[in-house]
């Protein structure tokens, strides 16, 4: 039997009965899965906020996003792009003097005082897809040594983030040399923090500000922000990450989680630590988008915009290295745009990305679908978990129609 929505009521109970697997073996503690389609939505809320807690998991229960704030951000950028306050093409120089007159390393790998000038300034196009020229490796720490300054300065602290403000860090950034060309290759994250820091430079006023304003507002994202008030600190999942030698789940350590009453010291614009959500939230972004920048209260974005942004915009050679990221898809600005078929949840033109502390979502503009899953246990590769490709399967295979 189906629903309006044209998925089958068979296969929604099976996505709870697959779900519900993985809380029983221990992979999560609890998950809330969302699968909004066609003005219908369709909620999983299943296992506790805490390994052995008593405290079930709710609709509301709020999580760290990490790496879906990525694009949060990058709607931010946009909204700029529109006003003309920031261009895709013009260097970031004026706003971020302290990038001007870059070097760049001449191996990936060599000394950090091995380098070359860049051949031109980073641009605006360049932060919004991640071919900034910097970004994180993912190799054991220390590997190389430019990796090993972007940890020693503090630019690079995992999900914890900078221990210091926006304008500290973006100083720090400025002391190292580029990994790559700007524009030649795409790396992960740093693009975003240095983008977030752009938007708070050309709005004048922080990034939370900005956001709050002109995203969170007006979608009514209530529960989206870089910090709780005290009275929903209660509502906030514990994050865990899997023992490598066990695999059993331990809390994970550092300082910001248990400071989520007051703002970080750096709202990082890549995730790191990025913002705190629920899946209602998050999947009312994706429906923004999915509706090409409209909502019911009238626009963030024009339709041009959201189109740009949900576009892969990365050559075969600026992806070359990033297979284990971006698949047979490429890189629209702050998230994935897939470009093959290769499975059964995966089509050209769906968008989406993941956190890396437990958060997926997706947007399927073929389909008119939005799938949003938050869980609270730390990703342990670049390839998705077993629960998140498990939750994809199961909600394209409950289409029907």
């Amino acid at each position: 039997m189906g629903v309006s929505s044209g998925l089958s009521r068979t296969g929604l109970d099976r996505m709870r009965e697959v779900l519900g697997r993985a809380v029983e073996r221990g992979e999560v503690p609890g998950l809330v899965a969302l699968v909004h389609r066609r003005g219908e939505t369709h909620l999983i809320a299943l296992g506790t906020t805490e390994v052995g807690g008593d405290t079930p998991m709710s609709r509301d229960t709020i999580f760290r996003i990490a790496s879906l704030t990525k694009a949060i951000t990058a709607v931010a950028g946009l909204i700029l792009i529109e006003e003309c306050r920031l261009r895709l093409d013009d260097p970031v120089d004026d706003l971020l003097p302290e990038l001007a007159d870059r070097r760049v390393l001449r191996r990936f790998d060599g000394p950090l005082d091995d380098t070359v000038p860049a051949e031109r300034p980073i641009t605006v196009r360049d932060l919004m897809t991640f071919r900034l020229g910097l970004g994180q490796f993912f190799v054991p720490p220390g590997t190389y040594p430019i990796q090993r300054a972007l940890a020693e300065t503090g630019v690079d602290n995992g999900p914890e983030g900078p221990s210091v403000g926006p304008d500290e860090w973006i100083k720090r950034l400025g002391t190292l040399p580029l990994v790559y060309q700007p524009g030649t290759a795409w790396m992960y994250h740093t693009s975003a923090d240095v983008l977030g820091v752009l938007i708070a430079r050309a709005a004048g006023r922080p990034l939370e500000e900005f956001l709050q304003e002109r995203v969170f507002a007006p979608l009514g994202m209530d529960d989206t922000g870089y910090h709780l008030p005290a009275e929903r600190l209660g509502r906030l999942a514990a994050t865990y990450a899997a023992d490598p030698e066990t695999g059993v789940l331990a809390p994970r350590p550092g300082v910001r989680e248990s400071a989520w009453d007051r703002p970080p010291a750096f709202p990082s614009g890549g995730g790191g630590p990025g913002l705190l959500s629920t899946v209602d939230d998050y999947a009312t972004f994706c429906r923004m988008l999915l509706n090409k920048g409209r909502y019911e209260g009238g626009r963030i974005l024009s339709r041009s915009a959201v189109e740009l942004m949900t576009t892969d915009h990365l050559t075969p050679a600026q992806k070359a290295g990033n297979e284990m990221f971006l698949g047979s898809g490429g890189w629209g600005f702050g998230l994935a745009v897939n470009g093959g078929r290769d499975d059964l949840a995966t089509r050209p033109g769906r968008f989406g990305w993941t956190g890396g502390l437990g958060t997926t979502a997706c947007t399927d503009p073929s389909e008119e679908l939005v799938g949003v899953l938050f869980t609270q246990a730390a990703m342990t590769s670049p390839r998705p978990p077993k629960v998140f490709q498990d939750f994809w399967t199961t909600a394209y295979a409950a289409i029907d129609d």
